[in-house]
C-alpha cells in the first residue's frame, strides 16, 4: 500500500531533484523510495561485500582526530 509522504526542501535542492530523477527516467518520489530502501539495506550490512560487512561499524563511537590521520598518511605515502 502506497501512502503520501510530505517533505520540506529547499526550492532549489527540489529542482535539482527533479532534473537528476528525470535524467534517470525517475520520478522524484521513486528516488526517495531508492533511497530509503538503500538505507535499509546498508544498516542491515545486506549490500556490503563480506570482508566490509564484517568491519561495518568497527570504529562506531571511537574518538578520531582527522587531521591527525591526514598527517599520518601523509608520512606513510609522501
Amino acid at each position: 500500500m502506497q501512502s503520501k509522504l510530505t517533505l520540506r526542501l529547499d526550492a532549489e535542492l527540489i529542482e535539482q531533484a527533479k532534473v537528476h530523477a528525470r535524467n534517470r527516467g525517475k520520478s522524484v518520489s521513486q528516488m526517495v523510495a531508492d533511497y530509503f530502501a538503500l538505507l535499509d539495506r546498508e544498516e542491515s550490512g545486506e549490500t556490503l561485500p563480506p570482508l566490509t560487512r564484517s568491519l561495518h561499524g568497527a570504529l562506531r563511537g571511537a574518538d578520531l582526530d582527522k587531521d591527525e590521520y591526514r598527517r599520518y598518511l601523509e608520512e606513510k605515502y609522501l
